[in-house]
């Protein structure tokens, strides 16, 4: 397939370009994915020289890999050659008649044949904008293909959703639209589909009549940092629930498709995501928890609303837990457990797949044994920052007797293995480059996704709450335990040893 394209990069010099894309093009040119027929124009206000560009992409690659010799490379410099930079103000139509100018000339120098990628790495709010400037000024070209990539967040809620939406749609379609949640391009994340439905002994079990429940465990360790201002206006349930998790239990609760591409696997989630329960706000407020941070036991952490940016009496939630319902016929009534937070024990993500325990224990009345007893079979999805899975049995211990304990098979990514998996912003510039959509968000996806989401915020926003409730360093709120502890299970927590 052709892969040569023009990428114009709206707010090239934001932090996003110079931590993600900048790195991300250039390891797609290491590895020949992309070769000398390319170019990119990065443009924002600021009054930089195509030189001055150079340099920051050389700088962006060294911080990448922390490695300054890196950029000294013949192969570093020629592709920082292919970049070009153009001072642009996005309200302005006259700046996109520049901006096309230069487009044809790159076009034509680099024999890219009308192939064009627009990358919005800027506020949501000038999506619109910028998409009607491209189309209004000629800018999308008819002998080659045209593709929007836009970030999240993709609105507050479900009404903002859909003007920002309608705003897009209305210069591309939705096949030439690239949602980017970059979990999906983790490789942990796409391997779910592998396991559940390239394994006869998983695919088997995967169903209501084997597995008690999921968790899903999204946990970071840090507390909001820099960006605290971004939180106020956001929270956990906006920042992660409504994006990241959702896409997770849209995977985890699908029917088999038929075929495993783009448009098959997007039919599957948006119907898996149409059967998880729609609450009402009152069962909302039974099944969800919210918490936000406050010092830690030894008083060496500010709590969230002593950070700067932050309001002394924010009401904003820096944690969520909650537990979904799937009414897809092969999981029907399996609930799946959610939490999210910052200044958690330990930063992992991991799915946990609880399975039903035996109707009937036949070691129970086994004399003189120390057991513990049966354990719940347990599937261990390690997504970061280690990458591998566990599976928990229940097996003959060591011992004279008959006792019965857990042991846990294992695997682990080497080092190596881990340092030859492409970055989830390089796997899906990659994907978008070739047009395969199936690891980026349709709108069903997301507009589905809000109006889950915004029942919840209904919910928490009729009543204050009562923060902080959960010390810096725990596992979040009393509350997300009870959630669990009610139903009689309990959160399940799995380090890779």
């Amino acid at each position: 397939m052709d892969q040569r394209a023009l990428f114009i990069i709206f707010g090239g010099t934001g932090d996003l370009a110079y931590r993600k894309l900048y790195p991300s093009l250039f390891r797609l040119y290491e590895k020949g994915y992309l070769k000398e027929n390319f170019a990119v124009i990065g443009t924002a206000r600021r009054p930089w020289s195509d030189d001055h560009f150079h340099e920051v992409v050389l700088n962006a690659i060294a911080d990448d890999g922390r490695d300054v010799e890196r950029t000294n490379t013949e192969m570093a410099r020629k592709f920082a050659s292919h970049f070009y930079y153009q001072s642009h103000n996005v309200d302005d139509a006259e700046h996109y008649v520049n901006l096309k100018n230069l487009a044809d000339k790159l076009d034509a120098k680099y024999e890219l044949n009308g192939n064009r990628v627009y990358y919005l790495a800027m506020a949501p709010r000038f999506f619109g904008t910028i998409s009607s400037h491209l189309k209004d000024q000629n800018l999308l070209t008819e002998n080659g293909f045209n593709r929007l990539i836009i970030e999240k967040p993709f609105g507050r809620d479900y009404k903002t959703a859909k003007e920002l939406n309608d705003s897009v749609s209305g210069s591309f379609a939705e096949d030439q639209i690239f949602r980017i949640d970059h979990y999906l391009g983790k490789e942990p994340i796409q391997s779910i589909a592998a396991l559940r439905f390239g394994n006869q002994i998983i695919s088997s079990l995967w169903n209501k009549e084997h597995i008690d429940n999921i968790q899903v465990t999204l946990a970071e360790s840090l507390g909001v940092e820099e960006r605290a201002g971004y939180y106020e206006t956001a929270g956990a349930l906006r920042d992660m629930v409504q994006n990241h998790i959702m896409q997770i239990v849209s995977l985890l609760t699908i029917e088999k498709p038929d075929v495993y591409d783009a448009s098959h696997l997007r039919d599957k989630k948006v119907e898996a995501l149409n059967n998880i329960q729609l609450y009402s706000v009152d069962e909302a407020k039974k099944n969800f928890v919210r918490g936000q941070y406050g010092e830690d036991a030894n008083q060496t952490q500010a709590s969230y609303r002593d950070e700067e940016g932050t309001d002394e009496h924010s009401q904003i939630d820096t944690f969520v837990a909650g537990k979904l319902i799937s009414h897809n016929p092969t999981l029907e009534g399996v609930p799946v457990y959610v939490r999210t937070g910052k200044r958690l024990a330990k930063k992992t993500t991991q799915i946990n797949v609880v399975f039903k325990n035996l109707d009937t224990d036949i070691f129970h009345n086994v004399e003189d044994s120390d057991a513990i007893g049966l354990q719940d079979n347990v599937l261990t999805i390690y997504i970061e920052p280690e990458m591998g899975y566990t599976l928990k049995l229940n097996t003959k211990y060591g011992n004279q007797g008959y006792n019965i304990n857990p042991v846990h098979l294992r695997y682990r990514k080497t080092p190596e293995e881990k340092a030859k998996i492409p970055d989830a912003y390089e796997r899906l510039i990659h994907d978008a480059l070739r047009g395969d959509k199936t690891n980026f968000a349709h709108w069903h996806e997301v507009s589905r996704a809000w109006k889950l989401v915004d029942v919840i915020r209904e919910a928490w926003d009729s009543e204050d709450a009562n923060f902080p409730n959960y010390e810096s360093g725990s596992m979040g709120p009393k509350a997300a335990d009870e959630l669990l502890t009610n139903d009689g299970r309990n959160w399940v927590f799995n380090p890779l040893k």
